[in-house]
């Protein structure tokens, strides 16, 4: 996997006031932190952290960070970022120094390819995660786990145990839990209206909090 590079300035300031001051100046505050890395205030120009994000994933793509003044670059992940959920305004920038002989935890995108015989029959595919966990090296982190569904009959189910994963990527976990289902065009109809009512609470947006940097 390539590392992508990216800048980041050092930050001396911390708190509400001085994080406000910053995103007005189209900036962000965010944090360099790690199993061997004291965290490390950093600032993030949030445009050029948008422009990544048209190509890189959270938590899954590989950085070459250089924060400046720095003698080297720090490979590191991005693990969380805060966003207004009023204006999509970058809050907060959470970055994860990686050690690349140390494996690390991430969660991967489940995608479904081919098109059931139980959907052809009238079945409808049901996905209940649409991320795994999977624990491997840096250099291993996959874009995507494929799930080919072509075999799947109505009321059939892929579970996360039925994965095929490449040598060294684990799953964390010992529950064999379901990760998409064929139901049955009733079933699906009877679903239906809960889903809707699930999707409205969802859709709900909080109002912006803050809270102090670290």
């Amino acid at each position: 996997m390539d590392l992508i590079d990216f800048n980041v300035e050092p930050r001396t300031t911390k708190g509400d006031g001085p994080a406000r001051a910053l995103r007005r100046e189209g900036l962000a505050p965010a944090v360099l932190y790690g199993p061997k890395t004291d965290p490390e205030l950093l600032t993030v120009n949030s445009h050029a952290m948008d422009q990544l994000l048209k190509t890189a994933s959270i938590g899954q793509t590989l950085l070459n960070l250089q924060v400046a003044g720095a003698s080297a670059p720090k490979t590191a992940i991005i693990k969380e970022m805060q966003r207004n959920v009023m204006t999509g305004e970058i809050l907060h920038v959470d970055f994860y120094e990686v050690d690349m002989d140390r494996k690390i935890r991430v969660q991967i995108p489940v995608v479904a390819t081919g098109k059931s015989k139980g959907v052809e029959m009238g079945g409808m595919l049901q996905i209940i995660r649409r991320e795994v966990e999977v624990l491997c090296y840096p250099n291993q982190i996959p874009d995507e786990i494929e799930v080919d569904i072509t075999d799947l009959d109505v009321g059939e189910s892929f579970h996360v145990e039925d994965l095929t994963l490449a040598e060294g990527i684990e799953i964390p976990h010992e529950a064999n839990f379901t990760l998409l289902t064929i139901l049955a065009a009733k079933a699906a109809e009877e679903e239906a209206p809960e889903e809707e009512e699930e999707e409205a609470v969802e859709g709900e947006e909080a109002p912006e909090t803050e809270t102090e940097d670290e």
